[in-house]
């Protein structure tokens, strides 16, 4: 889910684009650029994969002008390539939409926000869960980070959307559709959560080494 026409108040659009501005800040201190010049083979598929999501982008329902639904397929970049070279990849996306005509430019933080950092974060989280508290389990890192995770990943970008619109929007009818919108969110999360846990699982059986947040040595190795 992300927007396409702002309908959202000039403190929401500051205030979202202030947040993104400071989160990709971070991931800049990062340096994640360092890891692909380091390795080409990672830069190919860093490169390729953020052209194919926006490709995949194109791929949209959209019954108002104003809001569109498609699959965001953060969870999968944040997992092959971990959240600042996902982030990275998420803007380059996102800038892809409003250059081509998809998205308006003053909704950039706000796009960048839901599709992108509260998904990662989303993600970062329940990884780090997995990692530290959870069986060393190919199906158990799978299910709990490639399906499980990819939905309440899906429902908390979803719910930001609809949060924005809910405290910030400028048109009651806006507002109103927003919130039979919500409705759809159940519809978005297993699809997105089979999608991401099947080319998850296709990565994790033919190349583990390319996720990254995967330690093919505990998981795989040590059982």
């Amino acid at each position: 889910m992300s927007f396409a026409e702002s309908v959202l108040a000039p403190w929401a659009l500051l205030l979202s684009g202030l947040l993104s501005t400071a989160m990709l800040a971070w991931v800049l201190m990062l340096k994640p650029w360092q890891a692909l010049l380091d390795d080409t083979a990672l830069q190919h598929r860093w490169l390729a994969a953020t052209l194919a999501v926006v490709l995949m982008w194109q791929l949209r329902a959209q019954a108002v002008d104003w809001l569109t639904l498609h699959l965001v397929f953060t969870v999968l970049m944040t997992l092959v390539f971990k959240a600042p070279l996902a982030l990275l990849s998420n803007v380059m996306i996102n800038i892809a939409m409003v250059l081509i005509g998809r998205n308006e430019w003053p909704l950039l933080g706000a796009n960048v926000l839901v599709t992108g950092i509260v998904p990662a974060l989303t993600t970062g989280l329940i990884w780090r869960f997995v990692d530290r508290k959870m069986p060393d389990n190919l199906m158990v890192f799978l299910f709990a980070c490639g399906f499980f995770g990819t939905a309440l990943a899906t429902l908390a970008g979803g719910l930001t959307a609809v949060g924005l619109i809910v405290l910030a929007g400028t048109d009651p009818e806006a507002v109103y559709l927003a919130q039979e919108y919500a409705r759809f969110l159940p519809l978005l999360m297993p699809s997105e959560a089979f999608i991401t846990g099947m080319l998850l699982s296709v990565l994790l059986v033919y190349h583990p080494q390319w996720v990254a947040t995967f330690n093919d040595h505990r998981y795989i190795d040590m059982q």
